[in-house]
């Protein structure tokens, strides 16, 4: 019987011939990663458990973006801690203020994740790299420790359900469109731990940003992980770039999926994430004109603070004011990403339209900081969440878009379709 694209990288790294759906295997991780809110409690297990070293100090990532530049007193002592650690075992890959940038947006542009490795991370949109060809799964803080002892960690293999992509995305449609449209059609437990794994011959025309979006999402959908096969967009996004060596796996013609869907991308509209699962979508076009309105947008994140995602919102921006009394926070996913973003004028045009650029950060996509919602306030975010609370007061509401779609939204003062601007 055939092996998925996600079984085929499992059964690599276990140094096994074939792995089968529910099989309990132990593989040998590529990478291992952590934030400043995951990784001090992973150093807590550490210690208790008499640890002295780690299994290779270049293979594991501590990146502080959650609520960093830190917010307050512990905020922090947790990085501090995590700075500790680093310092003490020599962790190559630790990232501060000055150096980080949004773990997930980060770990591709530094090179850390490629085609064919294997990475856990204690955050649960570390599946974003499957938009690499890579297998990547979000894990406990234990895991985590686990894992930097070990260099392994146990996995329950997945099953699988296959997307198959036709046609080509038309006018605004974006990879953050597509995502929410599969949720909304599956719901948040329609791949419940399930390898989401995207082919067909409309793949071709997703960039690795929308790639990389759709795949950080696939846990929105219950999975284990997403995955896109590695082709020349992804070959050429790597070359000189991932640090490993990339190999490349495909999924065999009888391999074994639960489900199959085709989604044709030409039929996609923009879409929107209601209150308060990621599930609740409806296009633009089914939304009153004033049906929304909004206090706050919000255009960053793992999910949506890559450069093609400020580049689509300052299209819309470009001449135009924020409604009165709506706020707009910009917020980059990387250094380099910050940099490129300011010396293409995109800043320019956010800041004369009444936006705030931020420091890369998750900022209040956790409820962090810099952006936190009242009772009764409403946001408009490209963030990937949106439960409640999420943001802020339990009262307070989140609506998922992407960056046209929010960009509008912040002209107008209501959800808007960005064609409309």
């Amino acid at each position: 019987m055939g092996m998925t694209m996600s079984q085929k990288i499992l059964a690599a790294h276990a140094g096994l011939p074939e792995v089968k759906a529910g099989q309990l295997i132990e593989a040998k991780l590529d990478l291992v990663l952590g934030n400043d809110v995951t990784t001090p409690v992973a150093i807590n297990v550490f210690e208790e458990n008499g640890a002295t070293s780690v299994f290779d100090n270049t293979k594991i990532a501590m990146i502080m973006d959650h609520v960093t530049p830190n917010k307050d007193i512990k905020a922090a002592t947790l990085v501090k801690q995590s700075r500790d650690f680093a310092e003490k075992y020599n962790i190559t890959n630790y990232r501060d203020v000055g150096e980080m940038g949004i773990e997930h947006a980060l770990l591709p542009e530094m090179g850390l994740v490629g085609p064919g490795c294997l990475c856990i991370g204690a955050d649960s949109h570390t599946c974003t790299y499957g938009a690499l060809g890579a297998f990547s799964t979000g894990v406990g803080s234990t895991d985590m420790c686990a894992g930097m002892i070990s260099g392994k960690a146990w996995f329950k293999v997945p099953a699988a359900v296959k997307f198959n992509l036709i046609g080509k995305p038309q006018g605004f449609v974006a990879g953050k469109d597509v995502i929410l449209h599969i949720i909304g059609k599956i719901g948040v437990d329609g791949a419940l731990y399930k390898s989401m794994e995207f082919t067909g011959e409309g793949v071709k025309y997703l960039n690795i940003d929308d790639r990389l979006c759709i795949a950080n999402m696939a846990i929105e959908a219950g999975a284990k992980n997403g995955i896109f096969p590695v082709d020349d967009i992804t070959r050429e996004y790597c070359e000189n770039r991932y640090q490993g060596t990339p190999v490349e796996f495909e999924a065999d013609e009888d391999a074994v999926y639960d489900e199959e869907y085709t989604i044709d991308l030409s039929e996609i509209r923009p879409t929107v994430a209601f209150p308060h699962l990621p599930e609740n979508t409806k296009t633009v076009d089914e939304i009153g004109e004033t049906e929304v309105k909004i206090d706050q947008v919000v255009i960053g994140s793992c999910t949506n603070g890559r450069i093609s995602d400020l580049r689509a919102a300052a299209n819309v921006l470009k001449g135009k004011k924020l409604s009165k009394g709506v706020r707009c926070i910009v917020i980059p996913g990387t250094q380099k990403i910050w940099r490129q973003a300011m010396h293409e004028g995109l800043f320019d045009i956010f800041i004369d339209a009444g936006a705030v650029v931020s420091t890369p950060t998750c900022g209040p996509c956790l409820g962090g900081h810099m952006g936190i919602l009242a009772a009764g306030e409403k946001a408009i975010s490209t963030t990937n969440r949106n439960f409640v609370g999420r943001m802020g007061h339990v009262d307070s509401e989140v609506y998922l878009a992407s960056p046209a779609v929010a960009a509008a939204s912040a002209v107008t003062g209501y959800i808007t379709n960005p064609e409309k601007i």
